[in-house]
């Protein structure tokens, strides 16, 4: 392997006096060394050389500290000289570059550190239904509707870079009772406890069109996905489900449908045609509701109250300001995209992450792709009915929650009464689950107030 790397640099070398020089100039090169990293440890541990990347990776224990790690070891080729030295200190928080010279050849080589963590990320049970995954107490549990068969059900697992877990991910399980999965990484190792429980009778469910979620649109799958491993006893339903009354609501607290369209869903009379599924199983969400059983509706659901009893049946009643991109194409975030915070107190604002303005709640970082799917009730004397805020809340019986810049109404909620259940809807562009794909240098902080204004909306509407 040294001979033939030898060989290449050399060739390189070469490469380069033939282009460089002329019959006047000294073209003389020491070809002689070669600039191999053959060995390094640092604290210790000892790297890993990759001669194709030129790279080395330190293998370090998860709770090591790499501020001031020692050099402890090191090898190159004969006649060479580095950058570096045994004894040397060096802050590997960050990548380091190793500079390798021989003669007239040279290498630089990449230096990291890579902790050996030993976790589970991703805990899913044949294929659908997410387990709830707690790092600190290591344990995860997992939901699944009362016809499944947990005395052979599938693990999917997604662990720590490196790990690997026993019980195997993908190879059937019995989970009539507790499992113990073993993640080991080298120096780490942790035990998780996966307990899961059949329900037949959920407390909250996610609701679509699909037959079942894995059949759901990108957007609204990632929604589901995130109850399911974050909500207590929650799961999937379909209008057909509840339509037929397969599933046993009866412990049921509160309903969710995000329901996103390419292309937008323009109103009243076009969620007619787009939402059949939903308005055939209209009647039994009109009975949950009028029972007490609240409904988070977000993106195009929005316009469903009307159709429900909420609000005066009529297209003016709905969201009428409604538009949306295609997933595909979707809009790139230039920065963070908000909207205003139209009741600052409301709970559905608890715990956000603020930004510069903290009377706005922002919802996508930079680098992030969103269809600005958009379903909220202009205001304003030129059209639309609505002439102002405090005339919308009187004629629907709403509350609002937040605005748009031009004061479009793009949150509110229906409050309980009368026995009937709470509503809350979010119709803003900036409420968004799903990125079809993220920019070089993305990194997630406002996104994150998504999940916290939907883990706010489900606690608000059950408490």
């Amino acid at each position: 392997m040294k001979a033939i790397y030898k060989y290449i640099m050399c060739a390189v070398a070469v490469l380069f006096a033939f282009a460089s020089c002329d019959k006047n100039d000294d073209c003389s090169l020491d070809l002689s060394g070669n600039c191999l990293v053959e060995q390094i440890a640092l604290d210790g541990y000892e790297g890993t050389i990759d001669l194709a990347s030129r790279s080395i990776v330190v293998r370090i224990p998860e709770t090591a500290p790499v501020n001031a790690m020692k050099i402890t070891g090191l090898k190159i080729a004969d006649g060479a000289t580095a950058n570096v030295a045994p004894g040397q200190t060096l802050d590997m928080s960050a990548d380091q570059n190793i500079h390798v010279a021989a003669g007239d050849m040279y290498l630089d080589w990449t230096l990291s550190v890579l902790r050996d963590e030993a976790k589970i990320y991703s805990f899913v049970i044949n294929g659908i239904y997410n387990g709830m995954i707690d790092q600190d107490a290591k344990t995860i549990t997992v939901y699944v509707p009362g016809s499944v068969d947990i005395k052979n059900a599938i693990p999917t697992i997604e662990l720590s870079k490196n790990a690997t877990v026993d019980p195997l991910s993908g190879a059937p399980q019995d989970f009539s009772a507790p499992v113990t999965f073993t993640v080991s990484n080298n120096t780490a190792s942790s035990k998780y406890v996966v307990k899961v429980i059949a329900i037949d009778k959920p407390k909250a469910l996610f609701l679509g069109a699909a037959s079942d979620m894995s059949k759901l649109d990108p957007e609204a799958l990632e929604a589901c996905t995130w109850m399911l491993a974050n909500v207590p006893e929650s799961m999937y339903a379909s209008f057909a489900d509840l339509q037929a009354g397969t599933i046993d609501i009866s412990q049921c607290k509160i309903m969710w449908w995000h329901f996103h369209q390419d292309g937008g869903v323009d109103g009243h009379d076009p969620f007619i045609q787009k939402a059949p599924e939903a308005l055939d199983a209209k009647n039994q969400l009109r009975d949950f509701y009028e029972r007490g059983g609240a409904l988070l509706l977000t993106r195009y659901a929005t316009i469903l109250p009307s159709f429900i009893g909420v609000t005066g049946d009529d297209e003016w009643t709905t969201p009428q300001n409604c538009w949306g991109g295609n997933e595909d194409s979707a809009e790139l975030c230039g920065g963070p995209w908000d909207f205003i915070k139209y009741d600052p107190s409301h709970p559905l604002f608890e715990g956000t992450i603020d930004g510069d303005d903290t009377g706005r709640i922002y919802c996508t970082d930079k680098g992030y792709h969103i269809t600005n799917s958009t379903a909220q009730y202009h205001i304003g004397s030129d059209w639309g009915n609505y002439p102002s805020h405090s005339y919308w809340e009187t004629r629907n019986g709403g509350r609002i929650i937040g605005v748009g810049g031009d004061g479009a109404i793009v949150a509110w909620e229906y409050p309980a009464h009368d026995g009937k259940g709470g509503i809350i809807c979010i119709g803003s562009g900036c409420y968004d689950w799903y990125s079809y794909t993220f920019e070089d240098g993305y990194e997630e902080k406002f996104h994150k107030n998504i999940a916290i204004m939907t883990k706010n909306a489900i606690n608000y509407l059950t408490k």
